[in-house]
C-alpha cells in the first residue's frame, strides 16, 4: 500500500519507530538514521542484565528498514540528514523539541527546504507549555501522569508497571494515522504539514470513556476488587479447573436471564436482590459469592458451549504462552513470520491493521547498524569520496 513512499526516521527507543515500522510492513522505503552505536534499544536485554543474541523488541519495530548511522552533532551528519530529508516525503522523529530547534532540525526548517514534506514528531507531552521540552517514556508520560496507573491501580492498592512499550506501541498507531491523513491532504493541496503526536493526549483518548465521564460529572468509579464491581457481572470468574473468564454484558436487562441459564441458576433470574441492575449493585458481593460457586461448578471445556449457546460475551483468559498459539489469533493474523538474517523465518506479532489480498507483512529483517549507510548515501547524490571521508571522520559509520 505505500510502496513508493520515503519515511526518514530519526529516531530511538519505541514509539517512533514503531510507527515507521507499521509503515514499512505497509511497503514504505523506511530509513532509519541512528546515532553513533546505534539505537539504545538495541541494548534492551544487555541493560536488564540477560544475555540474548536475539533482540525481538527490536526487530519488531525495525525490520524491513534500512539503517544509516550518522553523528549529527558533526556539521557532516547534519548536512547528510537535511540532503536526505530534502528528497523524503515524510520525517519522522522522536528528539526533544528543543535538541531539534537548535540542531536546525525542526519542523520550520524542515518544511521550508522540502515544503511537501510530512514532519511527524513525537514527544511525551507535546510541543506547547511549560514541559514540552521532559523527556517521557510511556510509563511515566502515558501511563503516570495521564491518570491510567490511578486507574488501573485496585482501591487501596499499590501501582502496577506497564508493560513493556504498551503505551509506546498504541502512540505508534495513533502517530501512523496523523501521517496518512497528513498524506491524503498533501495529495489534495500539494503542500506539507507538522503532525504532532504525544504520549499524554494519546493516553487521554485510550482512556477517553472513562475521562470523558470525569469531565463531566467531576469523578469516576475506582478500580474495585471484583467482589465490590459497580456491575457484578462485568467482571473475572474462576471455573472448576482454574481457568479465569472475563464476562461482559451489554447494557439493559437482556444478558441477566441468558447467564442465569447458562449457569443453571434459573431461580435467581427474577430474584428480587438481583432482578435488576441496581439491586445487583447494592447487593454486588452477595452475587458475586452465588456466581462464583455457580462457575465452579463447571470446567471451561463444559462452559464454553453453555455460554455460547446463550450468545453470552466472555472470553478465557490466556497466558501469554497460549495466546500467542491460540487458534483465533493465527486466523486473525496476528502472528506473521519474520524473516532473520540467515535466511530463516520466526513468529512475531503482525503490524495492527490487516488488507487482505496484499502483502501487508514484514518485509525483510531488522538491519544491522549502519548496513545501508554507503547505499544510502550513494543514492542521496554523494560520491564515493564524499562517502569515504564522512566515515573517516566518523560523521558516518
Amino acid at each position: 500500500m505505500l510502496e513508493g513512499l520515503k519515511v526518514l526516521e530519526y529516531a530511538t527507543y519505541v514509539a517512533a519507530p514503531g510507527a515507521g515500522g507499521i509503515m514499512a510492513d505497509w511497503g514504505a522505503d523506511v530509513i532509519k538514521v541512528e546515532p553513533p552505536g546505534g539505537d539504545p534499544i538495541r541494548m534492551f536485554f544487555a541493560s536488564v542484565g540477560v544475555e540474548e543474541e536475539r533482540n525481538p523488541v527490536f526487530d519488531l519495530d525495525n525490520r524491513g528498514k534500512r539503517s544509516i548511522v550518522l553523528d549529527t552533532a558533526q556539521p557532516g551528519g547534519r548536512d547528510a540528514l537535511l540532503r536526505l530529508a530534502n528528497s523524503a516525503d515524510v520525517f519522522l522523529t522522536n528528539v526533544r523539541p528543543g535538541g531539534l530547534a537548535r540542531a536546525g532540525l525542526d519542523h520550520a526548517c524542515l518544511l521550508a527546504r522540502n515544503p511537501k514534506l510530512v514532519y511527524a514528531i513525537l514527544t511525551g507531552y507535546g510541543l506547547e507549555g511549560p514541559e514540552a521540552d521532559r523527556p517521557g517514556m510511556d510509563s511515566a508520560a502515558f501511563w503516570a501522569r495521564s491518570g491510567l496507573a490511578a486507574m488501573f491501580t485496585p482501591k487501596g492498592g499499590d501501582p502496577v508497571q506497564l508493560r513493556t512499550a504498551f503505551g509506546d506501541h498504541v502512540a505508534s498507531m495513533a502517530t501512523v494515522a496523523g501521517i496518512l491523513a497528513a498524506l491524503h491532504e498533501r495529495a489534495r493541496t500539494g503542500k506539507g504539514r507538522l503532525v504532532e503526536a504525544a504520549l499524554l493526549r494519546v493516553a487521554h483518548y485510550a482512556a477517553g470513556s472513562d475521562l470523558a465521564i470525569q469531565h463531566l460529572r467531576g469523578r469516576i468509579a475506582s478500580n474495585r476488587p471484583r467482589q465490590d464491581a459497580p456491575n457484578p457481572l462485568i467482571n473475572y470468574f474462576k471455573t472448576g479447573d482454574g481457568r479465569w473468564i472475563s464476562l461482559l454484558t451489554r447494557q439493559g436487562e437482556r444478558d441477566w436471564p441468558k447467564l442465569c441459564r447458562a449457569l443453571n441458576v434459573v431461580e435467581l433470574i427474577e430474584d428480587a436482590r438481583f432482578a435488576r441492575a441496581k439491586g445487583r449493585r447494592e447487593n454486588g458481593p452477595e452475587l458475586v459469592a452465588l456466581l462464583d460457586a455457580a462457575f465452579a461448578r463447571f470446567t471451561l471445556a463444559q462452559l464454553t458451549p453453555a455460554l455460547d449457546a446463550e450468545e453470552m460475551i466472555w472470553a478465557p483468559v490466556l497466558t501469554p504462552a497460549e495466546a500467542v498459539a491460540d487458534a483465533q489469533t493465527l486466523a486473525s493474523g496476528a502472528v506473521v513470520r519474520a524473516r532473520d538474517h540467515h535466511g530463516g523465518t520466526f513468529a512475531a506479532p503482525a503490524s495492527p491493521i490487516r488488507f487482505p489480498g496484499a502483502d501487508d507483512g514484514p518485509k525483510g529483517p531488522s538491519p544491522h547498524a549502519g548496513e545501508h549507510t554507503r547505499a544510502v548515501l550513494a543514492e542521496a547524490g554523494y560520491s564515493q569520496a564524499e562517502i569515504e571521508a564522512l566515515t573517516a571522520s566518523g560523521a558516518a559509520a
